[in-house]
């Protein structure tokens, strides 16, 4: 499947799917579709339920899949010797993954294996003959910058999913299926996982409605507003980085380039000044409120909605609004 276009994901289902595959593929069948190349979707180790019928919807021309019993719980070492092996009996012109915390090692690595070119944070790509000008964001997303990727060898990219909208072309196309082999028998893992983190409930990432504070709260005891307003609206509470380095939560609230990326239908900015590393986490949002004491902070440059005054005055008032 030579100069085939190559989706990789993996990750905790989200709708019978790994997280932030349609978003993937909806960039990655826009590249194909461009480029006349064919689309492929590479699992690795257990298929999720949805993968079948997401890639009838968008294109996808094949379904590989490397099912070796080592990568039941898919790991770093193992999978870039697995995706290494794929791609130098495949050739493909670019291998696309979700960027997330796994990918972010796997990348990298899986390039300096091949000897090509890997591009962090992907909002587009767009073909240019043979080379491939891919957009990604820079500067903690503060702007953007345009790659070109040109010559020989398989170019690897992760996408920054929540910079894109995912679409449903419902292609209707049906996929043939096949099982990729490779040979794992002298690979293995260095790092063993004694325990793994456990996190219970509703995830920040999934959240339709977000109220996070900031320093501008003044005082750990004042981030009860923050609960109590998201409660009020149905969401969930977010923080700024100060506020977990601080104690104030745990970095489960963390919303940030070094926290949850999140894509919110409402995100309510409560005394954070809009830092490009914070607004790398919520700048996808449909609509951001703000509310600071400064006029001139930055977070009013993104807000759809600002209020400047006193957040421990009008929370209080927005909770009682809320809940009335």
């Amino acid at each position: 499947m030579s100069n085939a276009i190559v989706v990789c994901t993996w990750g905790e289902d989200k709708d019978g799917l790994p997280a932030s595959a349609e978003e993937v593929l909806t960039l990655a069948g826009g590249l194909a579709k461009n480029t006349g190349s064919d689309l492929v979707w590479l699992t690795l180790g257990a298929q999720a339920s949805g993968v079948a019928d997401a890639a009838s919807r968008h294109g996808v021309a094949a379904l590989h899949q490397i099912d070796d019993a080592k990568l039941a719980d898919v790991s770093a070492d193992l999978a870039v010797e697995a995706l290494a092996q794929y791609c130098a009996a495949q050739s493909p012109r670019i291998v696309l993954f979700n960027q997330m915390a796994e990918t972010r090692t796997i990348a990298p690595r899986l390039a300096a294996r091949l000897d090509s070119a890997v591009v962090m944070g992907v909002t587009g790509i767009a073909a240019d003959g043979d080379a491939l000008d891919i957009t990604a964001s820079a500067y903690g997303g503060d702007t953007r910058v345009v790659y070109r990727v040109a010559g020989a060898g398989t170019a690897v990219a992760a996408v920054w999913s929540t910079a894109i909208t995912a679409e449903s072309p419902d292609a209707g196309s049906s996929p043939a299926s096949e099982t990729i082999a490779v040979d794992l028998g002298s690979a293995s893992e260095r790092i063993k996982i004694v325990e793994a983190a456990k996190a219970e409930g509703p995830k920040l990432e999934d959240a339709e409605i977000i109220v996070s504070g900031g320093r501008g709260l003044g005082a750990p005891e004042n981030y009860k507003l923050i609960r109590d307003l998201a409660e009020a609206l149905g969401g969930m509470a977010g923080a700024s980085r100060p506020l977990v380095d601080e104690g104030w939560v745990d970095s489960n609230h963390q919303v940030g380039l070094t926290g949850k990326i999140t894509k919110p239908n409402l995100y309510v900015a409560v005394g954070i000044s809009g830092a490009s590393q914070h607004m790398a986490g919520c700048g996808a949002a449909n609509a951001i409120a703000a509310i600071n004491k400064d006029s001139e902070a930055a977070i009013f440059q993104h807000a759809r909605f600002g209020v400047v005054g006193d957040a421990l005055e009008l929370l209080p008032e927005l909770i009682r609004a809320a809940k009335s």
